[in-house]
């Protein structure tokens, strides 16, 4: 035990000693060991860490499998026959998570509602921490609605009422009771903070409605291959039985904690893997710190090993000094990443699950210990076995006769460098593609203009009665015509469904032959069958003034206007692409179509009008076929409305004038209030943060290797100082030293960009799935940041070159 307090004083005066060397080495470490762990609790917390209910393993996700091998939602029938038909699950649940409008607490809010099924609860293992949960009698179709809120809405909106039995909620026009308040932190799905009853809406017969999410939970001893076998097969029962009014051919699975991070799996595992790639290249340049310390430390190993000090002694104490180091470095790490995952939290985007609750915790800590501690032995075992590789006498031989020879750590340090080179190679050129990519994206035309856009984003009721409907086109009609009168506005429109916003609809339309009289929802069904009278349609209810104000080009007949009242014939305008499908060498308009199974008005439309493509759900997503409709003929569609506002005043004024409007039209309406330009910018928030961190990982890679590069050409400069004296002694130029140097170092380089290109070439691949526009393999990104790379080390290997061209022979030789 003294022996190892011993090597820790020894370790802790070299350390002070050399302060330059320690203070690079620990910068160094801590980039390395901080940004790992940063990014490690991220994955953690998404990837890793059990969800926070009972057994989380055995709660899983399910989709209906169509033909095609698309998993979609279930249908109500289907769901009931899944339902009754297995044995291998405890439970099964529909649910559906939106934003409403919900009134009645301590002010109005925009508040996420989860309407959800009898077994939803018992599935999820969750018990109400005050009050209770429904009732059976409370969960039927006509039943009085009842609510249960989250544990942050009773507090905030609810003043933390112990006594529930008088606390009633405004949600979609009914007085809602709240009945219990659920456990803290409980926010499932969709971050929702109030939960209703599902089997208070209607159930559709159709088996093509596909608008619930479903989860279950296994039962003890199922294991998923059980459940999933089963499952497909009363899926196959189902298909068999219903035939073409039916489209789930199958029935897919997953646990729920996969299926919330399937679609951020791919990025985050690439940014552990490029943050990996750093963590190497800081070590390979502390590796190369300690080549050179062991270098200068020769002769004193030499002298320790020739008084008795055994090769195992020396290689404690080597071990001792690089976990003095590496602690040292991940301390400083752990503070670096506290503050490196506040910085991943404000860039992280809206899809990334748990992300609020990313912090450096225990499992994360430990995380950072491991790594470090692999790094002290990693580091430690390879100094010390190229420091002791020699014999005392042939030490103290040589550095008796000269400390001009190369010494053998020189090829070693060259080839960690090279390694260096090609990591940094392959971190750029991911960070390359990532950046064509985005650039591509920003140069894609979205079908819409987004300067001097203010949009005004309405949660409103469902409109199902006539009367509702009436009152629905009065507010609208009200609102549009106020703000319309507002100084400064250029235009004024609205939308059911605001491109890049995710709140798309769609389903089956169905052309109309002439002479065809309006369908039953049956016969509907029957005519959706025959492929050459359908298609598959995004469906949008829409203002005459939408398209002006988003500058969405009119291409042929007419846009909306005052005569297309809820008395009129139905009209409707699609997009170019549908009238591209359906009719490409005819004129679309006059045609009738039908598309009442999107709101339950089976009144034919007819075609007066072709607008331009909008790229509807992602900037990146090719237009899709798109029928609009007239929010004033289809009012029951307008219970998500964003009213698009162009105007060349000051948003400002803007949005106080319009929330005045709004309240005075409806005072337990809260609007939400942005920019077009921000609608784009979080549409693209994941695909910049991927690019911002794989190119801090980039450059700072590149900053090692570079700096890395430049330390080993300056040592081997300064210990070839009588050789070059020598050389320039017997007639070398000042050009060929320079050259003899540029070389040396410019062969490195060349080594290690072959070497990256090499592996670049392979694990690039893995970006596909996040590229736009470009292969993983596009020879300009990889050609650029080769000869960006080469020309950077030729800088960093010219300046210690340099200074070896100019040393003076006399000089050389007094100080061999």
């Amino acid at each position: 035990m003294s022996g190892l307090f011993q090597n820790f004083r020894f370790g802790l005066r070299l350390l002070r000693k050399s302060p330059g060397f320690t203070a690079v080495a620990l910068i160094t470490l801590m980039l390395g060991i901080g940004a790992s762990t940063a990014i490690f609790s991220v994955v953690y917390e998404v990837l890793l860490r059990p969800l926070p209910y009972e057994d989380p393993d055995r709660i899983i996700r399910l989709w209906e499998v169509n033909a095609q091998g698309h998993r979609v939602n279930f249908t109500d029938p289907n769901f009931e026959d899944i339902r009754s038909q297995n044995h291998f699950l405890q439970g099964l649940a529909e649910y559906r998570a939106i934003s409403e409008s919900v009134s009645g607490g301590s002010e109005p809010t925009r508040t996420v509602v989860a309407a959800v099924s009898r077994d939803f609860f018992p599935i999820m293992r969750v018990r109400p921490v005050l009050g209770r949960s429904f009732a059976s009698d409370e969960q039927h179709f006509g039943a009085a609605p009842t609510a249960l809120v989250s544990y942050g809405y009773w507090q905030q909106y609810l003043g933390s009422v112990a006594d529930l039995s008088a606390v009633k909620l405004n949600i979609e026009n009914r007085a809602v009771s709240v009945i219990g308040v659920l456990p803290p932190g409980f926010r499932f799905p969709d971050d929702s903070t109030i939960w209703m009853p599902r089997e208070l809406n209607q159930r559709l017969p159709s088996r093509s409605a596909h608008n619930w999410h479903v989860l279950g939970r296994l039962r003890d001893g199922i294991a998923p291959q059980q459940a999933r076998a089963e499952l497909a097969s009363i899926a196959r029962q189902i298909h068999q039985q219903y035939g073409q009014d039916v489209d789930m051919t199958d029935v897919a699975l997953a646990r729920l904690q996969d299926a919330m991070s399937s679609d951020v799996r791919p990025a985050l595992m690439i940014l552990l893997g490029s943050v990996t790639f750093l963590l190497l290249i800081a070590c390979a340049n502390v590796a190369n710190l300690l080549l050179a310390q062991a270098a200068a430390r020769e002769r004193e190993l030499a002298i320790r090993a020739a008084i008795g000090a055994t090769r195992g002694r020396l290689v404690q104490q080597f071990l001792t000094e690089a976990l003095l180091l590496t602690l040292a470095g991940g301390a400083a790490g752990v503070l670096a990443a506290r503050w490196g995952v506040v910085a991943l939290v404000r860039l992280a985007p809206p899809e990334l699950p748990m992300v609020e609750q990313v912090s450096i915790s225990l499992p994360v800590l430990l995380f950072a210990l491991g790594v470090s501690s692999l790094v002290a032995v990693g580091l430690g075992v390879f100094s010390a076995l190229r420091a002791t590789s020699g014999t005392a006498q042939s030490a103290l031989a040589a550095h008796g006769r000269s400390q001009s020879g190369a010494p053998r750590s020189h090829g070693l340090g060259r080839a960690i460098i090279a390694g260096q080179l090609a990591i940094t190679l392959v971190l750029l050129t991911g960070a390359g593609l990532l950046g064509r990519s985005l650039l591509r994206v920003l140069a894609t035309d979205p079908g819409f203009h987004t300067e001097h856009i203010i949009t005004v984003d309405l949660a409103l009721s469902f409109a199902a009665k006539d009367a509702d409907k009436t009152q629905r086109i009065q507010f609208l009609v009200q609102l549009l015509g106020q703000m319309r009168a507002i100084p400064g506005v250029l235009e004024v429109g609205g939308t059911g469904h605001l491109p890049l916003t995710g709140m798309l609809s769609n389903g089956t339309y169905v052309l109309l032959a002439p002479g065809d009289q309006p369908p039953a929802i049956e016969q509907l069904e029957t005519w959706s069958h025959n492929a050459a009278r359908t298609g598959y349609a995004n469906y949008s209810p829409a203002s005459e003034g939408y398209f002006r104000a988003l500058g969405i080009p009119l291409l042929q007949g007419r846009l909306f206007d005052d005569r297309d009242t809820m008395d009129a014939p139905p009209v409707a305008i699609i997009n170019q692409s549908l009238a591209r499908e359906k009719w490409p060498e005819q004129n679309p308009l006059g045609h009738n179509l039908e598309f009442g199974n999107m709101d339950g008005d089976l009144r034919p439309l007819a075609i007066v009008g072709v607008v331009g493509d909008v790229r509807e759900d992602s900037v990146e997503t090719p237009p899709a076929p798109t029928i609009y409709v007239n929010y004033r003929q289809r009012p029951q569609a307008t219970y998500h409305f964003t009213a698009v506002v162009r105007s060349d005043a000051d948003p400002t004024s803007i949005i106080s004038s319009t929330r005045k409007i709004v309240h005075s039209l409806d005072p337990d309406l809260p609007p939400s209030f942005g920019t077009f330009n921000q609608v784009v910018s979080n549409s693209l928030k994941a695909r910049r943060f991927n690019l911002t961190l794989v190119s801090v990982f980039a450059c700072t890679a590149m900053l090692l290797a570079i700096a890395g590069l430049y330390g080993v050409m300056a040592y081997a400069v300064t210990q070839r100082t009588g050789e070059f004296g020598v050389r320039t002694a017997l007639g070398a130029s000042p050009g060929n030293i320079l050259r003899l140097v540029l070389g040396q170092g410019i062969v490195t380089a060349l080594i290690g960009v072959v070497i990256g290109l090499a592996g670049a070439m392979v694990l690039t691949r893995t970006l596909q799935s996040l590229l736009f526009g470009l292969s993983a393999t596009d020879p300009l990104t990889f050609a650029v940041v080769a000869l960006v790379l080469v020309l950077v080390a030729l800088l960093a290997c010219y300046v210690p070159a340099r200074r070896a061209a100019k040393v003076n022979p006399m000089v050389a030789l007094r100080y061999e």
